[in-house]
């Protein structure tokens, strides 16, 4: 049997080691054979940082995680009796410790029979080769190396294939076809065509899996080096018209009178790994994926000038609201992916030299926190293959960046608000709360945005004496309208 040097293997992590001996020996002690297994394993091999510690058993799980919590004076472990696993939170890393099993599933359900087996089983049940290795840590027999479906062979040659049949995995557990597709991205890794060919029989029956499982996995695909490998892989599998169809429906071109028009699907995959080489955040690269969604829908020609997509930006927000509902995204990300989209063709429109500030200071207001994020976004826009035409956008971005900052320096808009505030202006006016107090005080914003007066309460303050009857009236009338329509 082939050993391995598991301390030298964890490259000498203290802590995990220490607690890899004290389970091994408690293991030991309790006659059971006591492994570590999957994700642990491969990402030791493949020198990646570890965060959760996955413990296998030939007894009871459940009460050997008791045990270990006990010994490691750890007071919380979570049980999950169906399923004979128990997760540990230690400070450093998740701890997971489950009796080795078998499952079996009925054709229209994700809920497993579990039936409690040897270490060999354990591991023909799990989705991918270099998933399915173990390490005994026992002391006696620390570091001997189980294999049996050569897992160590597939990650030297960067394969990514299934122990078993994979339609009988993709049957068991229709995740995994994401699960494929998402470590062949994050890895760059190849998925065996026998692997492939079964992901694009057994497409349809991602759809008994719950969304949020699917989102979780679409996250980690978006979130690696190169997203664009995963998307392709989703497209030309079938999964993604049954996950995303917005986005499968980008591709394609189409030509009249001569005039064609990028195929925006490859354009959207450029924009999202050119994000990825400048971004590590979630809602970026989500923005960067739906950016143009909303161009079938608004796709028009017109003769003597092509292909129109006229108001995609809002269009492709709104339709983005359902999007991130269905996917089942936080509120505040949702929000922020759509200001993102409506927004993304805006800051190209600020480069010329007869912008005024005031253009500036709105898009700056109305962008608010996300406004560098967009000019991230707008950056990563520019998938021309002409080097001088990429430098060119470049260059003006890097202008309307600057003309930015010398608002914010000069307006201090990053907290932008009036500087007269409500509890004043009904003071001056003698009236009670009301919209028209909010409507007084937006006048005095959009006087100092268009660059009237400065931002400061001297100077607003003048402003609202000075116009003390003319502002009242403007705002009870942009109220009487907003009533009457």
């Amino acid at each position: 049997m082939m050993k391995i040097d598991i301390d030298h293997l964890l490259n000498g992590h203290k802590e995990l080691i220490r607690c890899l001996h004290l389970i091994g020996k408690e293991g030991s002690h309790a006659g059971l054979e006591t492994y570590i297994v999957g994700g642990i394993v491969r990402d030791a091999f493949l020198g990646r940082p570890i965060t959760d510690l996955d413990v296998v058993v030939t007894g009871d799980g459940i009460q050997f995680a008791d045990r270990i919590a006990e010994v490691l004076h750890i007071g919380t472990v979570v049980r999950y009796h169906q399923f004979g696993t128990a997760m540990i939170p230690h400070e450093q890393f998740r701890i997971e410790i489950a009796s080795a099993r078998k499952e079996t599933y009925a054709r229209d359900s994700r809920k497993p029979s579990v039936v409690f087996t040897d270490i060999t089983e354990d591991l023909r049940r799990r989705d991918f080769t270099i998933n399915a290795m173990a390490l005994d840590i026992r002391p006696e027999h620390y570091g001997d190396f189980k294999d049996p479906f050569s897992g160590l062979k597939d990650l030297k040659v960067q394969i990514i294939r299934t122990p078993l049949d994979p339609e009988e995995t993709f049957f068991d557990d229709p995740l995994r076809m994401m699960r494929a597709i998402r470590f062949a991205t994050q890895f760059c890794y190849r998925i065996e065509d026998k692997t492939f060919d079964a992901i694009k029989k057994m497409v349809e029956r991602i759809n008994i899996i719950s969304m949020e499982r699917i989102r979780d996995e679409l996250i980690k695909i978006l979130m690696a080096p190169q997203p664009s490998i995963g998307f392709i892989l989703m497209e030309n599998s079938g999964l993604l018209p049954l996950i995303l169809p917005e986005i499968s429906l980008l591709k394609g071109t189409e030509e009249k009178n001569g005039f064609g028009h990028k195929d925006v699907f490859y354009h959207t995959l450029k924009v999202l790994d050119n994000i990825s080489l400048l971004s590590d955040k979630l809602t970026i690269r989500f923005a960067a994926l739906f950016h143009d969604v909303g161009k079938p829908v608004t796709k028009r020609f017109a003769p003597n000038q092509g292909w129109t997509f006229h108001g995609h930006e809002e269009i492709g927000a709104r339709q983005f609201e359902t999007i991130g509902r269905r996917l089942k995204l936080p509120v505040r990300y949702i929000k922020e992916i759509r200001k993102l989209i409506r927004l993304h063709l805006r800051p190209i429109a600020l480069a010329g030299e007869d912008v005024t500030d005031s253009a500036v200071r709105r898009l700056r207001v109305e962008a608010g926190d996300t406004i560098y994020d967009l000019l991230t976004l707008c950056r990563a826009d520019i998938t021309s293959k002409n080097p001088e035409k990429v430098q060119e956008y470049q260059k003006h971005f890097d202008d309307v960046e600057q003309r930015i900052k010398k608002v914010e320096e000069k307006d201090r808009l990053r907290a932008f608000q009036s500087p007269v505030r409500g509890k004043e202006i009904m003071d001056f006016y003698q009236i009670p709360p009301s919209p028209l107090v909010g409507k007084i005080k937006s006048l005095i914003e959009n006087a100092i945005l268009d660059g009237e007066i400065s931002n400061d309460y001297q100077a607003a303050k003048h402003w609202l004496t000075e116009n003390r009857e003319t502002l009242l009236k403007k705002a009870q009338e942009a109220l009487s309208k907003k009533e009457s329509s």
